[in-house]
């Protein structure tokens, strides 16, 4: 007949096998993932967009400041559209090889693949630059470049003769 094996152990001595240092490091590593990931996440915040710019009518003196200097946005012109180019401000913008055309009307300069002053508008307060004297192979390229800003930048306004301001 079979006889009846007994625990020589104690409930207490039991108890305590349980409660083990390591079984209280895995209780306490299971406690933590449950909490990491019931727990809930940060609420997700979108990134701040860029302020909304209104479309409006520049003179040749009211482009001028927006050079890039003193952190304002850097604008120019092609053909009569003025496009804000400050996200290509390494390009535009002060030290940069076409900062002769920010806050100017870049047409002429553009047209001709030069950088030199003299292709500006010297009078501000006078006529816009009509583009005469330039070829049609000089035109050609200053369509291409107006199809590249107008692809790559947004238009913010026109230009205009100061004496047209009024009567735009």
């Amino acid at each position: 007949m079979s006889e009846k094996q007994y625990s020589t152990e104690t409930p207490a001595a039991q108890a305590a096998s349980i409660a083990s240092p390591i079984n209280l490091i895995l209780f306490s590593l299971l406690a933590l993932l449950a909490y990491f990931r019931l727990r809930g996440s940060p609420p997700q915040t979108l990134p701040k967009g860029p302020a909304p710019v209104v479309f409006r009518t520049f003179t040749p003196t009211e482009l001028k400041p927006y050079n890039g200097e003193k952190d304002q946005p850097v604008y120019l012109a092609v053909r009569g559209q003025v496009f804000d180019v400050t996200t290509g401000r390494n390009f535009y913008g002060p030290g940069g090889p076409y900062e002769n055309f920010a806050g100017r009307d870049a047409s002429r300069g553009l047209a001709c693949g030069s950088f030199d002053e003299d292709m500006l508008t010297k009078d501000l307060h006078g006529p816009l630059d009509d583009l005469s004297g330039l070829g049609q192979e000089e035109m050609h390229a200053l369509k291409d470049w107006e199809d590249r800003f107008t692809e790559k930048y947004l238009v913010v306004g026109k230009l205009v003769a100061e004496g047209d301001k009024s009567s735009a």
